[in-house]
C-alpha cells in the first residue's frame, strides 16, 4: 500500500466510523478496534518533519502488524497544519466525534501545548513522540500527558555540556533562535557547562528565519571562546552551517550544535565541507552500532530511499512503545488508568533512539544520550556517528527533581549558569 494512500484510507475509515460510532461503542467496549488519533504537520512550516513523522510511525505497524492483543489497530491520521488552532480543533474532532482511545503526534510545542490543554480536560491519553516543551513533564504535567519517544529540549543537550568540559573548553559562546526551544536547549547545556567549571562568555538570539548570520559571527571572536554551541533548527539549521563555513569560522572555532542543527533532515541537503566533524548531542545518532538502529535505518532507507532523520525514529519508536502497551493491558486500553500506568512502566530494550528506554515518574523518558560527529558514510552520505554515550540521563540533569523544579523555567533571563 501506497503511504500517502495509507492517510487517505485512514480519514476515510474515521468518516465511516462516525456514522455508527455510538452502536459499535456499546456493542464492542473492550474488543473492537483501537482507535489511534494521529496528529502531525503535514503542511505548513514542520511539514517536512511532520511527513518523516508519520512514515517512522506507519513503517511500524507495516513491520508488526495492526493487531496487538487480540484487536485491531485503526488509525485516523490529521494534519494539524502546523498551526494550534488547527491542532486543537483536529483534537476535538477525532476525540468528539471519531471517539478514538488516544492522541498521539504533533511536533511543534504551539500545537502540543494546545492539545494538551484539551486532553487535560477530557482525560484522553494523549502521547508525544517530539514535542519537547520542558514544563509539559515538569511543573505543569498532567497525568494523562506523556512523551513516548519525545524528550524535554534541556535535557538533550546536557551531556553535550559536561563533554565540552571534558575536552577542556574553558568558555563558551552560544548562537541560537530567540524562542523557547532555543531557551530550553541552550539552558540545559550551559547549565551543565557551568556545573562543571565552564564559563558563559556571551550568548547571541536571533529570530527564526534568520537569511544572514553574519551580524551575529561577527560578534563570536570579540568574546574570545574556546568552543560556539549552537541551537537551530529547519532552514535556521541549514543556513547557519553554510555560512559558519563560507565566512571561514569552521577553522578559527569548534562548532558543538544541538540534535536538530545536525539532524539528517539538515545534512543530507549540505556537502561535507559545511558540517563534517560536527559534534552534537541526541537520544538518535543514525549511525549508532546498535542493530535495532541499523536495522531500522536499513528499513527506512528500502521505503524511502534516504536515511531516516530524528521525527522518523520518534515516530517508530512512539509505535514501538504504545504497541507494548497494549499488550501489557491485554487491549484493554478503555481502562484509561491502567493504561497510562501501562505506558509509564513500559521498559524497550531495542529501539532505533537506543537501548533500555523507560520513563521517570513525571511521564518523560529516560535516554542513553550520543554525542555525535557527522561524517561520511562509505556510499559518501553524510551521517551521525557516535564518538560517546551518556547512559540514563533524565530531564534534571545533576539536580535532584524537587531542588530543579524550584528553580524558574529556562528563558533568556534565566539559562542555568552555575554560581
Amino acid at each position: 500500500m501506497d503511504r500517502r494512500n495509507f492517510i487517505r484510507t485512514a480519514g476515510a475509515a474515521g468518516a465511516l466510523y462516525m456514522v455508527s460510532g455510538n452502536l459499535q461503542k456499546v456493542l464492542a467496549q473492550d474488543s473492537g478496534p483501537i482507535r489511534i488519533g494521529f496528529m502531525a504537520p503535514l503542511t505548513g512550516t514542520a511539514a517536512s518533519g511532520g511527513r518523516e513523522l508519520v512514515d517512522g510511525w506507519n513503517l511500524f505497524w507495516e513491520q508488526n502488524g495492526t493487531t496487538v492483543a487480540g484487536r485491531q489497530i485503526e488509525i485516523l491520521v490529521e494534519d494539524d497544519a502546523s498551526v494550534p488552532d488547527t491542532a486543537l480543533q483536529k483534537a476535538r474532532r477525532l476525540v468528539q466525534q471519531q471517539n478514538v482511545h488516544m492522541l498521539v503526534g504533533n511536533i511543534l510545542a504551539n500545537t502540543g501545548l494546545a492539545v494538551a490543554e484539551f486532553a487535560k480536560g477530557t482525560g484522553t491519553p494523549y502521547f508525544m513522540p517530539v514535542v519537547a516543551a520542558d514544563d509539559l513533564t515538569q511543573r505543569t504535567r498532567i497525568p494523562n500527558v506523556l512523551r513516548v519517544a519525545g524528550f524535554a529540549a534541556s535535557q538533550m543537550t546536557r551531556p553535550l555540556g559536561d563533554w565540552c568540559v571534558k575536552q577542556g573548553y574553558k568558555r563558551v559562546v552560544t548562537i541560537g533562535q530567540d524562542y523557547t526551544f532555543g531557551h530550553e536547549q541552550a539552558g540545559g547545556f550551559i547549565q551543565n557547562f557551568t556545573q562543571g567549571g565552564g564559563e558563559l562568555a556571551g550568548q547571541l538570539w536571533h529570530p527564526l528565519n534568520t537569511s544572514d548570520f553574519s551580524p551575529y559571527l561577527g560578534q563570536i571572536a570579540g568574546f574570545s571562546p574556546d568552543v560556539v554551541m549552537a541551537v537551530e533548527t529547519g532552514a535556521d539549521a541549514a543556513r547557519l552551517l553554510q555560512q559558519w563555513n563560507n565566512f571561514g569560522m569552521k577553522q578559527q572555532f569548534p562548532l558543538v550544535t544541538s540534535q536538530n542543527t545536525t539532524d539528517q533532515s539538515i545534512i543530507r541537503n549540505l556537502t561535507a565541507a559545511e558540517c563534517e566533524g560536527i559534534v552534537s548531542s541526541a537520544h538518535y545518532a543514525e549511525g549508532a552500532d546498535l542493530p535495532a538502529v541499523q536495522e531500522f535505518v536499513k528499513a527506512y532507507e528500502a521505503a524511502f530511499k534516504k536515511i531516516p532523520a530524528i521525527f522518523a525514529a520518534e515516530g517508530f519508536t512512539a509505535g514501538q512503545w504504545i504497541a507494548a502497551a497494549i499488550e501489557q493491558v491485554g487491549g484493554k486500553v478503555e481502562q484509561t488508568d491502567q493504561f497510562l500506568d501501562a505506558v509509564k512502566k513500559t521498559q524497550l530494550p531495542d529501539t532505533p533512539l537506543g537501548k533500555n528506554l523507560h520513563m521517570d515518574e513525571y511521564g518523560n523518558p529516560i535516554y542513553n544520550i550520543y554525542i555525535r560527529k557527522v561524517v561520511t558514510r562509505d556510499d559518501g552520505k553524510l551521517i551521525n556517528s557516535v564518538i560517546d554515550t551518556y547512559e540514563d540521563v533524565t530531564q534534571f540533569g545533576n539536580l535532584e527533581p524537587e531542588e530543579y523544579l524550584k528553580q524558574p523555567p529556562f528563558s533568556r533571563n534565566f539559562q542555568g549558569v552555575a554560581k
